[in-house]
C-alpha cells in the first residue's frame, strides 16, 4: 500500500507541475519565455503530462490501496493473495513508466484523450494497458478475498464497505473494456504500423465508454469515505445502510451506457443514440441526489449528539477547523455540489452546443476530479499515512490550513473557466500566444484562473510537507483507526438484491448490448478510416 501511495504521490507533484503552468497561462503570463531553448514549443507536451498523471494515474494509485485497506479492515482478513498484490504494483509501475516515457520524448503528446487521430508511441498504449491490467489484478483479488470471505459466512451480509468496494471494482472492470479494446485492438497495432489507418470515431467512441464511468471509478472511492467513514469521524452514524447499498450499485447500470453525450456534436453518431445516452446522463444523477440526502443526514446526526443545535446552526458543531480529515471532505461536499450543477448544462444538448470544447468543460471537471476526488483523498490521507506509518499526523493546523486553501482555490480556478467557456474560449489551447486572444474581456476570468491555480499549488506544496513529515519526522504514535460508521438502526433482513452484485451486473450488460452495440456497429461499417496525425 506505502508503494502505490509513493506513485501517487509521484504523478500528483508531476502533473501538478504543469497544471499550474496552464492555470497561469489564461491569466496570459507566457511561461515559455522562462523554459530553456530546447524545450520551448512543448505546451500540448505539458497539457498531456498533466491529463494523464492526474486524471489516470493518481487517481488510481489512491483508489487501489484505499480499497485494499477497506476490504481487510470490512472481512477481518488479509488479502486472498500477497503475490496478486505484489504483481499489481509492479503492472501499475511498469505502466506508469512505459507510458510516461515516450511522453517526455514528445512522441505522446496526444492529450489524456487519446483517440484518434492523434498518434503516439506504442509504447504509450502499451502503458495505459498496463494500468488497466493492475486494477483489474487488484479487482481480481479483492473479489477472491471475498468469496473466501463468504464461504466461511454463507448467511451473513457482506460488510458495507467491502460490498462498496466490489461495487466499484465491477463498474471499473465493465468500462474498462472499451479503453483495453480501443488501446491494444485498435491503437497499438495502427501506432506500430501493423495497420496503415484506423477508425478515429470509433476510437473516439470506445474511449467515451470508458471515459465517462471513469468518472465515477474516482468518486464511489470518495463515496465509500463518505458513507462509511465519515460519519464515523464526527461522531455520528449511518442513515441508511440499505440506501447506500442502492446508491453504489444504481451506478452499475447507470454510469455506464452514457457515453455519448461527450459527442453530441459528432455528425456520425445518430440523433437517436445521443437521444438515449442524454436520458441515461440525467438518470445517472439520481443515486447522487440520494448521496446528497443520505450523507448530510448522517452528518447531522452526528453534529447534534455533539451539541449542535438549530435548523442549520447544527453545522457549526462540525469540526471544520481542528479535524483536516472531515473538514475536507465536507469542504468537497460543497465543491462537488456546485460542480455537478454545471454538469446539468454539459448533459443538455441544446445547452452543450454552447459550452461544448470550451474552457466551461475543464471548469466542470476540475470541480469534480479537483474538489470532490483529490480533496476528498486529501482528507483521507491525513487518517490513512499515519495508520500506515505508525506515526500521528504532524501539523494538524498546517493539514486544515491545507484543506481550505484548496477548497478556495478549486472554486475561484472553476468560477473563472465557466466565466471564459461562456465568453468562448477554447480549451487545449495555448492562449498566450493564440492570435485571436482576446484579454481585454478575458482578463478578470483569467486572473480567477491563474490565481485559483497559484493557491492551489501552495495548498498543493503543504500537503506534501505535511505528509512527508508524518511519514518521517513525526515521533509520535498513531492512533488512527480505519474508520467505520455503524447504522442509525440497524435493519435485521434487507432485500437481497442489495446483497448481490450479479443481478445489476447482468442488468448492465443489457443496457450496455442496447445503447453501445448498434451505434459502434453502424460507426465500425459506416465511419471511413484515416492514416493519422503527428502534429507535435
Amino acid at each position: 500500500m506505502n508503494a502505490f501511495l509513493v506513485m501517487c504521490l509521484f504523478t500528483f507533484f508531476l502533473g501538478g507541475i504543469f497544471g499550474t503552468l496552464q492555470s497561469l497561462d489564461k491569466m496570459q503570463v507566457d511561461w515559455y519565455n522562462f523554459l530553456p531553448g530546447p524545450l520551448r514549443g512543448l505546451y500540448y507536451l505539458g497539457l498531456t503530462v498533466h491529463g494523464v498523471t492526474l486524471a489516470l494515474m493518481f487517481v488510481t494509485f489512491f483508489i487501489i490501496p484505499l480499497l485494499n485497506l477497506a476490504v481487510v479492515h470490512a472481512l477481518k482478513r488479509p488479502l486472498k493473495s500477497r503475490g496478486l498484490a505484489q504483481w499489481s504494483f509492479w503492472i501499475s509501475l511498469a505502466g506508469l513508466v512505459t507510458t510516461l516515457v515516450p511522453v517526455f520524448m514528445n512522441q505522446a503528446t496526444v492529450l489524456w484523450t487519446f483517440y484518434a487521430p492523434l498518434k503516439a508511441h506504442p509504447l504509450f498504449y502499451t502503458g495505459l494497458a498496463f494500468i488497466v491490467i493492475g486494477t483489474w489484478t487488484t479487482a481480481l483479488n479483492a473479489y477472491l478475498t471475498w468469496r473466501d470471505w463468504k464461504r466461511e459466512h454463507p448467511d451473513e451480509r457482506t460488510p458495507l464497505q467491502a460490498f462498496a468496494t466490489l461495487a466499484t471494482w465491477a463498474m471499473w472492470v465493465i468500462a474498462s473494456v472499451g479503453i483495453a479494446v480501443s488501446a491494444l485492438y485498435y491503437l497499438w497495432p495502427w501506432s506500430a504500423g501493423i495497420t496503415d489507418s484506423i477508425n478515429p470515431l470509433l476510437t473516439r467512441s470506445l474511449y467515451w465508454f470508458t471515459g465517462h464511468p471513469l468518472v465515477y471509478f474516482w468518486l464511489l472511492p470518495a463515496y465509500l469515505s463518505w458513507y462509511t467513514m465519515l460519519p464515523a469521524q464526527v461522531g455520528g452514524r449511518l442513515f441508511s445502510e440499505s440506501l447506500a447499498r442502492l446508491v453504489f450499485l444504481l451506478f452499475l447500470p447507470l454510469a455506464i451506457p452514457t457515453g455519448f453525450h461527450h459527442m453530441y456534436t459528432d455528425p456520425g453518431v445518430h440523433a437517436n443514440t445521443k437521444l438515449v445516452h442524454a436520458v441515461l446522463t440525467f438518470a445517472v444523477i439520481f443515486p447522487s441526489l440520494i448521496t446528497a440526502f443520505t450523507v448530510l443526514a448522517s452528518v447531522e446526526e452526528g453534529a447534534r449528539r455533539n451539541g449542535g443545535k438549530g435548523l442549520l446552526a447544527w453545522v457549526l458543531a462540525l469540526p471544520w477547523l481542528s479535524n483536516p480529515s472531515v473538514a475536507g471532505q465536507l469542504l468537497a461536499m460543497l465543491v462537488f455540489a456546485m460542480g455537478g450543477i454545471t454538469g446539468l448544462i454539459n448533459a443538455t444538448f441544446t445547452m452543450n452546443l454552447i459550452v461544448h470544447n470550451t474552457l466551461w468543460v475543464p471548469g466542470h471537471f476540475h470541480t469534480q476530479v479537483a474538489g470532490a476526488v483529490t480533496l476528498t483523498f486529501m482528507a483521507i490521507s491525513y487518517w490513512m499515512v499515519p495508520l500506515l506509518t505508525g506515526r500521528a499526523l504532524w501539523g494538524r493546523k498546517w493539514a486544515v490550513i491545507q484543506v481550505w486553501l484548496w477548497a478556495f482555490g478549486t472554486m475561484i480556478m472553476a468560477r473563472g473557466m465557466h466565466w471564459m467557456g461562456i465568453a468562448g474560449v477554447p480549451r487545449r489551447t495555448f492562449l498566450s500566444r493564440a492570435p485571436y486572444a482576446n484579454f481585454e474581456e478575458w482578463e478578470i476570468a483569467g486572473l480567477l484562473v491563474g490565481w485559483g491555480g497559484v493557491i492551489l499549488t501552495v495548498s498543493a506544496l503543504v500537503w506534501g510537507v505535511v505528509l512527508f513529515m508524518t511519514a518521517f519526522v513525526s515521533k509520535a504514535p498513531a492512533k488512527e483507526e480505519v474508520p467505520e460508521a455503524k447504522p442509525l438502526i440497524e435493519a435485521e433482513t434487507m432485500p437481497a438484491l442489495l446483497d448481490r452484485i450479479t443481478p445489476w451486473v447482468v442488468a448492465t450488460l443489457v443496457l450496455v448490448a442496447i445503447a453501445w452495440l448498434p451505434p459502434l456497429y453502424q460507426i465500425a461499417v459506416a465511419h471511413p478510416s484515416v492514416r493519422g496525425w503527428v502534429l507535435w
